[in-house]
């Protein structure tokens, strides 16, 4: 009569942070991981633009600031991902160590977490933004302009780095998913 735990509990709740300079493709990623779960599990993305008007409005972009933002999503994260939902983050997080700390908090709970670094080269970013906001921080006109006014410090070792800039969205995708396989995350 005893239930298997696994079939007790369902799926194992994760979280997959994805970093990277505006623009470079981190909301696109998530969303598209989203759609080719969403069938099997519960999911939640937590994006950047949308945690900063829902959750952490007020915030400015002082170091400070952004590091409060990041344990914000972090501590949601984790409530998610211990009711056994794959949350996947996709939020700037500029500094190595709020990075760091959000890791550090999933693995004391034991919650498995994937960095996926999502990089494009600045010449690139600048063609992609539409708001122009690129051209005006490089112009000195946006201060805290993450990435040029303001530092964007690079995963030193992410589990999964995607080129947004020279490979394709279904590519960057199907090795996050394979990342997520690998580990036994997902079937």
């Amino acid at each position: 009569m005893s239930q298997d735990a696994s079939e007790a509990t369902g799926p194992r709740g994760f979280i997959v942070w994805f970093t990277g300079m505006s623009g470079a493709g981190k909301s696109t990623l998530s969303r598209a991981i989203r759609d080719r779960l969403q069938s099997t599990r519960s999911v939640e993305v937590l994006d950047g633009d949308e945690i900063r008007t829902f959750l952490s409005r007020g915030l400015g972009f002082t170091r400070p600031d952004r590091e409060e933002n990041i344990r914000r999503i972090g501590y949601v994260a984790r409530i998610l991902a211990r009711h056994r939902v794959a949350v996947i983050s996709a939020a700037i997080s500029p500094y190595r160590d709020s990075r760091n700390e959000v890791r550090r908090l999933a693995a004391e709970e034991g919650i498995p977490f994937i960095e996926v670094y999502a990089r494009a080269s600045l010449e690139v970013l600048v063609q992609r933004d539409v708001k122009g906001l690129y051209k005006k921080a490089l112009a000195g006109e946006i201060p805290h302009f993450t990435g040029i006014s303001d530092p964007y410090e690079s995963p030193e070792s992410p589990e999964v780095t995607v080129r947004t800039d020279s490979e394709t969205v279904e590519a960057g995708v199907e090795r996050v998913l394979a990342t997520l396989r690998a580990r036994g995350l997902i079937a």
